[in-house]
């Protein structure tokens, strides 16, 4: 009785941690798009707007495949430990930084509170397989 709603519960974080990671794929508009995302100048030069972009395309990747594995239960292993690793490198790395720029610390806001939830289904994952 108890495992579909642990199910359905890990979908759920599942789902808006995909969409999370879906949100800055609008970073493939360009140089202001990707500045209201991350403080960046908007001058950027051809690399780092082709690195950003790419991120973009990456993260639109994740994202999707973290709310198609939301759909498939037998898929919430490795796409929390995927969604995982994301947000907690992000904030690893950021760790560093000392004068994050405001954007950069929503993203990081953002991501302890994804990070949260994460955590909390992966344990909701576990004990559904233990019942």
């Amino acid at each position: 009785m108890i495992e579909p709603l642990l199910t359905r519960l890990v979908a759920g974080v599942l789902l808006v941690v995909g969409v999370i990671h879906i949100a800055p794929a609008i970073g493939l508009l360009g140089a202001t798009t990707l500045h209201s995302l991350y403080g960046t100048p908007l001058a950027l030069d051809a690399a780092e707007s082709l690195l950003l972009r790419h991120r973009a395309v990456l993260f639109g990747v994740l994202g999707v495949g973290l709310a198609l594995a939301a759909l498939r239960p037998d898929l919430h292993g490795p796409a929390l430990v995927c969604a995982v690793v994301s947000v907690a490198s992000f904030l690893w790395l950021a760790r560093g930084y000392p004068a994050l720029t405001p954007e950069l610390m929503r993203v990081a806001r953002v991501d302890v509170i994804a990070l949260g939830a994460l955590l909390l289904a992966c344990v909701l994952h576990v004990g559904r397989r233990l019942l």
